[in-house]
């Protein structure tokens, strides 16, 4: 497989899709059958690439590498490992998902759909991307799209969204660009020859005096896209105004980007700045998991609800992070792909009600399993993933974090612990307000059809698939994960339950 440049395919495949999308402007329903073949043409790929790669293993499984800008150092330059693998077959996925819950999407129909497509090969080249300036650029392109999204198909608030959005955005992005300028000045100055290649700037030896201020650039701009408190303030207005597709790549593809980009560039590239910081990111992520379930608690709008118990969730992700072992990084990734499934799932059955009943408020719904019975199973199967029920999703990335989390620091475990709790709050809250009770409203709705039945299917066999056989996504992992371990090393800290 290595003969054919399969990143490169995967990678440009939605652009050549978005193309054609403008290109057939005219016709709505053409542009909606173009991105939806694109779409899955990305994820049978990716599906693809899962199966030949399945089993893992060091370094990179596929690995591409050409000169681009030689006098500066820039190479195009696209790797697959283990963690990446995940996050792409996740990416294809939920790109199919988030074409099919826009396919009623008629206003400017064309762009729209380019948009989706062109969003997805930023998030597909921010994931393989191993050169600092073409991150960068993969990293732009992922985040403009989203921009317009909100701001043009959002609902009644999407200008103030989007500019707060915006202005998040372009802060992050700025931090980025100005460490990997000053990284590669570092290097040069160090002897080294120009370049912006990780593998060639891992090995930078950085003054003392600079690395932090480094990486704390990096660790910033990441962070925003997490987001962890008190950063997370652009992402529920963002959230709550986004249409329904937008909100399913924000949280189940955007804000793993966050993550992804600390653990394969911010860690690895300053070691000594990142070793001493990891403890430190438990307490945004603990302080989190309470401060947004409390705040999820009290909304009135099911998408807003949605939006803060993403933050809370998210949290967990990060306190693996600061863990640091192996059962703890396994699990954040992990749950970084079921976060993604089960949100993408809450926010396409939120869109679905609001398409019904012209609402989100939670006092305007009810009853919702007596007048739509098959839409209500799926609600509260994704709810009950969503609080961590075993034998579905979210369970087993939590309970490898929390066990994780008990090896490192017994105390962060048991905090983590009472998250859970917290977390069944809330869920169980959105379902009485929801599913329960007599009906608030008595005119008609329809019960799913064909096309949300099949999005709403695929969503619960990848939910059931994670959480009662996890084992094919965690081969992959083993590997990369004991590679970072052994690059950020903080020494054995204190572990056992109290």
């Amino acid at each position: 497989m290595t003969s054919i440049p399969w990143l490169t395919i995967l990678v440009f495949l939605p652009l050549v899709g978005a193309l054609l999308c403008l290109l057939s402007w005219h016709s709505a329903a053409l542009c909606r059958w173009l991105a939806l073949a694109t779409s899955w043409g990305v994820f049978t790929l990716t599906a693809g690439l899962f199966a030949a790669f399945r089993q893992g293993g060091a370094g990179w499984l596929l690995y591409e590498d050409h000169a681009w800008i030689a006098p500066l150092g820039i190479r195009y330059t696209l790797g697959l490992d283990g963690i990446s693998l995940l996050l792409v077959l996740l990416t294809g996925f939920l790109m199919v998902v988030a074409v099919l819950v826009s396919w009623r999407v008629t206003r400017f129909s064309a762009a729209y759909f380019a948009l989706l497509l062109g969003m997805e090969a930023g998030i597909l080249g921010v994931f393989l991307a191993l050169d600092l300036v073409l991150f960068y650029l993969f990293w732009e392109l992922m985040l403009i799209p989203m921009l317009f999204l909100i701001g043009i198909w959002g609902h009644a608030g999407r200008a103030p969204a989007a500019v707060k959005f915006f202005l998040f955005t372009l802060a992050g992005s700025l931090l980025m660009l100005i460490a990997i300028i000053g990284l590669h000045l570092v290097h040069v100055e160090a002897g080294g020859a120009p370049s912006f290649a990780l593998e060639a700037l891992r090995g930078t030896a950085l003054p003392a005096r600079v690395e932090p201020w480094l990486y704390a650039a990096f660790l910033l701009a990441f962070a925003l896209k997490v987001p962890l408190l008190p950063l997370h303030t652009w992402l529920p207005d963002a959230h709550t105004e986004a249409p329904t597709a937008g909100s399913v790549i924000l949280a189940g593809l955007l804000l793993k980007t966050g993550v992804y980009g600390l653990l394969r560039f911010g860690l690895p590239l300053f070691p000594n700045a990142a070793a001493a910081s990891l403890p430190w990111l438990a307490v945004p992520a603990l302080v989190g998991i309470f401060y947004a379930a409390w705040i999820a608690y009290v909304q009135t709008d099911a998408k807003r609800l949605v939006a803060y118990a993403s933050v809370a969730h998210m949290g967990f992700v990060v306190l693996g992070l600061a863990a640091w072992n192996q059962t703890a990084l396994e699990g954040s990734i992990l749950q970084l792909l079921s976060h993604g499934i089960t949100t993408a799932a809450l926010f396409a059955l939120v869109g679905m009600i609001d398409e019904r009943a012209h609402t989100r408020r939670l006092d305007e719904l009810g009853g919702l399993w007596g007048r739509v019975p098959r839409l209500g199973f799926f609600f509260l199967l994704f709810c009950l993933a969503a609080l961590g029920l075993p034998g579905l999703n979210n369970f087993v990335g939590e309970i490898m974090i929390l066990i994780g989390a008990f090896q490192t620091r017994p105390w962060w475990g048991a905090a983590a612990f009472v998250g859970v709790v917290f977390a069944a709050a809330y869920m169980l809250r959105l379902v009485q307000a929801v599913l329960w009770g007599p009906p608030r409203r008595r005119d008609f709705w329809p019960d799913l059809d064909v096309r949300e039945g099949v999005v709403l299917v695929a969503l619960a066999l990848a939910a059931l698939w994670i959480g009662l056989y996890p084992a094919p996504l965690l081969q992959p992992l083993q590997a990369p994960v004991a590679d970072l371990l052994g690059q950020v090393p903080l020494g054995p800290g204190p572990g056992g339950v109290p």
